[in-house]
């Protein structure tokens, strides 16, 4: 071998020495690292031993129950608005489909209106052979028997028998009609009788006005009573007022009853709806003498206002009645309404009115409390009456 190999040789051999030694020296610098690493986390205990020393150690405070937090008050978005809903339709009367049906009732209640009962049956009868199960036709009926009964009880079961049927119909056939044949069964068909005691006169209320333009003007307010929950059907209240006048002839004093009455037009209603909701309602009768020229004073006498009798009609029965002057009674032909002028004189008179009495807002007759009469008419030839304050009336 020559020089050269032997040389290269050697050098190598040096060269694989050299890293052998290196790697075994890290070797053993890793390993020596990772057991001084886990000694480091070993936990040692060492004991001392040194001078006793007596620590003091507080004692534990009782434990005490934990309140509950509060609650939060947690605030609610807002309900959404109500939808309001419109109201009820009201029931109408239905209508009637046949027009001969609808002049056959319309003719019924004119002839009941006037106290025909028998043109009115008639007229029903008729109107029920071609609608036997119309709601109008079978109300006028009943209102006819009800009016009848007042004569012969035995007849309001007919009445019934017709506000029976139209409360078969129900609300879809019969309308507003239902619920008025409803309370009229279960209220009872009103007789004159239930409502004497129930329903009087007022004290009537005179205004005198002899400077009016179409000659002396008497207004007569006639107030009637009755309890808040009366209620009357169309024609079956009347009130009729007889006005009568004096005429002076040839020095002498005549008393008869005017022929010239108030016409129905005339009559004023001032406390309208008529329900008795306040318990009393008011009617006036304005009654006018027209002015007479000098030759007709001098042949018929000059004609004057003098009194007046009023009387309270239900189903053509006198409730109540009163005569001013009182006299005027005895010409009543009503023997009921004579019966009646019987009681407290100082009750049935009526109350006299003058211009400073009168309210401006509310004209002609304003309601006065009191008994005071402050104007009785001065006439030598009427009744002597009291004048001034009267006494109360008896117990």
């Amino acid at each position: 071998m020559s020089r050269h190999l032997r040389s290269d040789l050697v050098f190598r051999l040096s060269c694989w020495v050299l890293a052998l030694v290196a790697f075994g020296q890290l070797l053993t610098a890793g390993v020596a690292l990772a057991v001084r690493v886990e000694r480091a986390q070993e936990v040692r205990i060492v004991e001392k031993e040194g001078p006793a020393r007596i620590i003091t150690v507080a004692a534990a405070a009782p434990a005490v129950a934990e309140i509950p937090p509060t609650p939060k008050t947690v605030e609610l978005p807002p309900l959404p608005e109500a939808t309001v809903l419109p109201p009820p339709r009201p029931l109408a009367v239905p209508a009637i489909a046949d027009p001969v049906v609808e002049r056959l009732v319309a003719e019924a209640r004119k002839a009941r209106l006037a106290d025909d009962m028998g043109a009115a049956l008639t007229k029903v009868g008729a109107a029920l052979d071609l609608a036997p199960k119309d709601p109008n036709v079978l109300y006028e009926k009943a209102l006819i028997y009800e009016e009848m009964a007042a004569a012969d009880a035995t007849l309001a079961d007919q009445a019934a028998d017709a506000y029976q049927q139209i409360l078969g119909l129900g609300t879809t056939g019969a309308g507003s009609l239902y619920s008025l044949a409803g309370e009229k069964l279960a209220n009872g068909i009103a007789m004159p009788a239930d409502l004497r005691g129930q329903m009087a006169l007022g004290r009537v209320r005179i205004f005198k006005d002899d400077d009016h333009e179409e000659g002396q003007r008497v207004v007569v307010t006639v107030p009637i009573h009755a309890g808040n929950d009366t209620k009357i059907e169309d024609g079956d209240l009347e009130v009729r007022v007889r006005f009568f006048d004096s005429v002076i002839k040839g020095g002498k004093r005549e008393i008869m009853e005017s022929a010239t009455q108030v016409p129905n037009e005339r009559i004023e209603y001032p406390s309208l709806p008529f329900d008795f909701a306040t318990g009393e309602e008011l009617i006036r009768f304005p009654y006018i003498i027209p002015k007479d020229d000098l030759q007709q004073e001098h042949l018929f006498g000059k004609r004057e206002y003098y009194g007046q009798v009023v009387e309270l009609v239900y189903k053509n029965e006198v409730l109540d009645s009163q005569a001013w002057p009182r006299h005027l009674s005895s010409r009543n032909n009503n023997a009921a309404g004579q019966q009646l002028q019987q009681g407290n004189p100082w009750d049935q008179m009526p109350e006299f009115l003058t211009e400073d009495m009168i309210n401006p807002a509310a004209p002609l007759l304003p309601t006065r409390e009191g008994d005071f009469l402050p104007n009785l008419p001065a006439d030598p030839h009427a009744p002597t009456v009291p004048s001034g304050d009267l006494p109360p009336p008896p117990p």
